[in-house]
């Protein structure tokens, strides 16, 4: 009796998982020098509309998908970049405020006059049609170029990344979840 040796049929290819030699899970939050250092990159170059971009991620806490469809007239009232803002979510359809801070006023306040649009278009509009938004893509590419700039890994850091990341900066502060949670849904 022998043993019967089995070979792998040679039509069949050796299948890799798709996460094979990538990065799963969360990405991290930006620790509050690299937000410095990106926005001093962001102020150095001329990247007006980034630097909204960019501030506008931070303080809105948005998917990327609710912060490239922000329209003018959702963060300008009366001439002047708000104070707070109010955007129902595209995926719970549920209305988030948020808080617009000065530096954000300011690097909005100087896009917004550069770009000069209606209230009914939108803040971050696309270079390839008047009538739609920057795409998520072009953002997340973005994003990649601003935290290779400050000497980060992109792959490590995501949109999502800045969604996270000033909730980490109150945790860190506080270290109190329920001062995270507060601050959350009544400041920003």
């Amino acid at each position: 009796m022998g043993t019967k040796t089995r070979f792998p049929s040679p039509t069949l290819k050796a299948s890799m998982p798709w996460n094979a030699r990538k990065m799963v899970g969360a990405k991290r939050a930006l620790k509050e020098k690299y937000v410095w250092a990106i926005r001093f990159w962001l102020g150095s170059e001329p990247r007006i509309r980034d630097k909204a971009l960019f501030e506008l991620a931070l303080d809105s806490k948005h998917r990327s998908c609710d912060l490239v469809s922000l329209s003018i007239g959702d963060i300008v009232t009366s001439g002047q970049v708000r104070h707070r803002a109010m955007v129902v979510q595209q995926k719970t359809r549920q209305p988030v405020q948020f808080e617009i801070t000065e530096t954000t006023r300011e690097s909005a306040r100087t896009w917004l006059e550069h770009s000069d649009g209606g209230l009914n278009e939108y803040v971050f509009p696309s270079r390839l049609s008047a009538r739609a938004h920057l795409s998520t893509r072009q953002y997340a590419r973005l994003l990649d170029q601003w935290v290779q700039a400050v000497g980060l890994i992109p792959r490590e850091y995501g949109t999502h990344s800045l969604r996270r990341t000033k909730v980490a900066m109150i945790y860190k502060r506080t270290g109190d979840i329920r001062a995270v949670q507060i601050r959350h849904t009544i400041f920003w």
